[in-house]
């Protein structure tokens, strides 16, 4: 039970990594497209994705440190 905070923050961390990576890969893929709308399309999406994911990440890292800090603040 005392844990199970820990590893749900942790997994959502993971999950936003994984939507990090496949946001760069789709704006890698962005820029081998012909059709300029979809470039325009598929660059967008992709940083839409960067952009969400990055902001999760961010969150749940200054999250688990805060606590962590707070944890370990002598009382």
């Amino acid at each position: 039970m005392k844990y199970t905070w820990w590893i749900f923050q942790v997994v959502l961390m993971l999950i936003s990594l994984f939507f990090l990576f496949f946001g760069v890969n789709m704006l890698r893929a962005s820029y081998g497209l012909d059709d300029p709308f979809s470039f325009i399309m598929a660059f967008f999406a992709a940083s839409f994705v960067l952009l969400i994911s990055t902001a999760l990440v961010l969150t749940f890292v200054i999250k688990m440190v805060r606590v962590f800090k707070r944890i370990q603040k002598p009382h």
